[in-house]
């Protein structure tokens, strides 16, 4: 499969749909025909450049992206910890 190359408009464009407009992942990625993972690259570095001009995401989004952050990484804990807990109570049931 040959690489496309998209301009940066076309990008940023793709990246307002999701952090702006709320739509899925899914649904942009099924639309346009472009994969999940690249797309996820386009809004990384779109992120990136609204740092420093956050009128273009506006407040709103940018505390509820912070919050699912923050929530993410919270529940990757608690899975974490879960996973360790259900591997100690099957080995105490193997014993």
């Amino acid at each position: 499969m040959a690489n496309k190359k998209y301009s940066k408009e076309f990008k940023e464009k793709i990246a307002k749909l999701i952090l702006e407009d709320g739509r899925t992942l899914s649904s942009v990625s099924k639309e346009y025909n472009i994969a999940k993972s690249t797309i996820n690259g386009w809004i990384k570095v779109f992120e990136k450049d609204c740092i420093e001009c956050k009128d273009m995401i506006s407040p709103s989004v940018h505390e509820e992206l912070k919050r699912l952050k923050k929530l993410t990484a919270e529940l990757e804990k608690e899975n974490a910890f879960l996973k360790k807990a259900a591997a100690f109570f099957a080995k105490e049931i193997d014993s």
